[in-house]
């Protein structure tokens, strides 16, 4: 794993519940193959019969086309927000979906199908969650149809209507928060060394730079991604709040966060005087070789 670190500054109209209108969620295709389109599919169809309007999948994949959304799955929170803005939904749902060939050491050869499912809200560009189901099976056609299965399955469809009504009321919370109490305002740190010294402050720099571990749910998936967060020093160099601005899934984002509060930061300095800060890491993970 490499580490590298960067400072920069139509359904119902109404909830019965709550009398709003029900969230709008919008499936993308779990990339090019036949099966990404198909588990896509299965999501979307297995949703309808919820409590979450489902748009249309051929206007969401024109959206995604018109937006230029290239399949990624390891978003920025404004990326995240403009894929939803194009989409014009309140949550959405990506993914990748494949089938591979596995040849053990010991064994006989298997299909291992799976599906990287992340649902993220369009609001606020985050991830609320994720989850890998996958299956085995003597061919590919036994272990994809074993996954169609799980897609299309009760748990599936509420584990995302879960996670999607937690993430309305965490968002309701946030706004009213917002609006009763003053957020103070942080000085973000300039892109490098030298417009920090132009400006006549020295950047803070970690007493110890600690690497987040690599996951075992991250390494069943082999995921390589980005995942950057924000975060805010006081003005003795501890860190008092820190925010996910590139999620990855898989467990990374969790472990960033977890790695990142245990650091300890000599304070930004600007004419001899320490100064709190806002400050973006960026951890870059490969998985491990053999």
């Amino acid at each position: 794993m490499l580490l590298a670190l960067i400072w920069v500054g139509s359904g119902p109209t109404t909830n019965g519940q709550t009398g709003e209108r029900p969230a709008r969620l919008a499936v993308l295709d779990f990339g090019d193959s036949n099966l990404g389109r198909l588990a896509s599919e299965k999501i979307a169809s297995n949703l309808r019969h919820g409590t979450i309007v489902i748009l249309d999948h051929e206007q969401v994949r024109a959206a995604a086309r018109g937006a230029g959304y290239g399949g990624s799955i390891n978003l920025s929170l404004d990326e995240a927000r403009d894929l939803g803005a194009a989409l014009g939904c309140d949550f959405f749902i990506l993914g990748d979906a494949q089938t591979l060939r596995r040849s053990p050491s010991t064994g006989p050869i298997y299909f291992e199908s799976y599906a990287s499912l992340f649902t993220v809200s369009a609001r606020t560009g985050r991830l609320i969650h994720w989850e890998r189901p996958s299956f085995q099976g003597a061919t590919a056609a036994i272990a994809e149809q074993a996954l169609l299965s799980e897609l299309a399955g009760s748990d599936q469809q509420r584990n995302i209507e879960l996670s999607v009504r937690r993430a309305e009321e965490d968002e309701r919370g946030e706004r009213e928060l917002t609006t009763d109490q003053q957020v103070p305002i942080i000085e973000e740190a300039p892109d490098d060394d030298n417009s920090a010294a132009a400006a006549g402050l020295r950047l803070p720099r970690p007493y110890r730079r600690l690497i987040p571990e690599y996951p075992e749910s991250a390494a069943r998936a082999e995921a390589e991604a980005t995942v950057d967060v924000l975060v805010d020093l006081d003005s003795s160099g501890e860190v008092t709040r820190v925010e996910i601005a590139r999620w990855a899934g898989f467990g990374l984002d969790q472990t960033t966060v977890a790695t990142v509060r245990r650091l300890h930061f000599f304070p930004a300095i600007r004419n001899g005087v320490a100064i709190p800060i806002r400050v973006l890491l960026r951890y870059n993970f490969r998985k491990p070789t053999q």
